[in-house]
């Protein structure tokens, strides 16, 4: 997770970095936000699956970086959005 970091904060300039967690996946969700992470955004289906059963949501966690000294990038989104939604 710092290699993470440290690449997105100190290589690219970045304002946050994130992850993708299954929502179903407590555990790794609470490791997250002890790292610092928040759940920024739900993302519906986007672990699809064989297309017989309903894919399962995704939590889009997100870590501030210093260069954002506001911290505008970590502030939750109200609501859910779709992985065609997701900008890259």
């Amino acid at each position: 997770m710092s290699y993470l970091e440290y690449v997105s904060r100190d290589m690219h300039n970045c304002y946050f970095v994130d992850l993708f967690v299954r929502a179903s996946n407590s555990l790794a969700i609470s490791m997250y936000e002890k790292f610092g992470y928040i759940k920024y955004r739900r993302v519906v289906d986007y672990y699809t699956s064989d297309g017989i059963e309903d894919g399962e949501d995704a939590w889009d966690m997100r870590k501030a970086l210093p260069r954002d000294i506001e911290k505008k990038s970590v502030i939750p989104l109200k609501y859910p959005i779709r992985p065609e939604d997701l900008e890259w």
